[in-house]
């Protein structure tokens, strides 16, 4: 049996994925997996069946992805949020670089190149920004000390979370935990009009 690949645009947590799921199946698709960014549809589906997925998904977000390149960027930013939000960067013994050339069998000079060019910013700082938000989250808790996130996070030190945080956001640690509102961008948003 001959299965379709959905690429799929602004699929970014646990939740994208169910929500993606239902949409498949309340068009009667037999779904087969949804990973962050694809499903995989047990059929062969036709244009008129691939428009009409596109629509549904556009209603709660999401956008089918038909270029190769724009695929492979949505690969990376995928694999960037999944090392920051799963912690595969505490877990996996290779750098992120090494990750993210493994997990989508591409040169990394390739991927960085292609990321610079298409996303007015490196991958080193679109990963940089991802922990930015995955910081605010932490300290927006309040569970943990900023010490337990810098470990957390993978900082040498407080002082070198402490800086780099300062630099992106323009408050501390301490005085963004203070904050009403935590200014937190959705991950699918991270990198959206940055120009360096």
């Amino acid at each position: 049996m001959a299965a379709t690949v959905l690429y799929i645009k602004n699929m970014v947590c646990d939740r994208c994925i169910k929500v993606v799921t239902q949409i498949l199946q309340d068009a009667h698709l037999p779904v087969g997996a949804v990973y962050l960014g694809k499903a995989v549809v047990n059929a062969e589906l036709t244009e008129a069946q691939k428009q009409e997925i596109e629509k549904r998904l556009q209603q709660d977000g999401f956008a089918l992805i038909t270029d190769k390149k724009l695929r492979l960027l949505e690969a990376i930013k995928h694999a960037a949020i999944d090392w920051v939000q799963q912690g595969k960067m505490k877990t996996t013994p290779v750098n992120f670089s090494t990750f993210l050339s493994e997990t989508l069998n591409k040169d990394y000079h390739y991927l960085s190149n292609l990321f610079s060019e298409n996303e007015n910013m490196t991958i080193e700082h679109y990963l940089m920004l991802q922990k930015i938000e995955k910081i605010k989250e932490l300290l927006s808790y309040g569970e943990m000390s900023i010490s337990e996130i810098a470990e957390e996070m993978g900082y040498s030190s407080v002082a070198h979370l402490s800086g780099q945080f300062k630099r992106m956001t323009g408050f501390t640690p301490s005085q963004f935990r203070k904050l009403k509102d935590h200014h937190r961008k959705p991950l699918d948003r991270v990198g959206d009009s940055y120009v360096e």
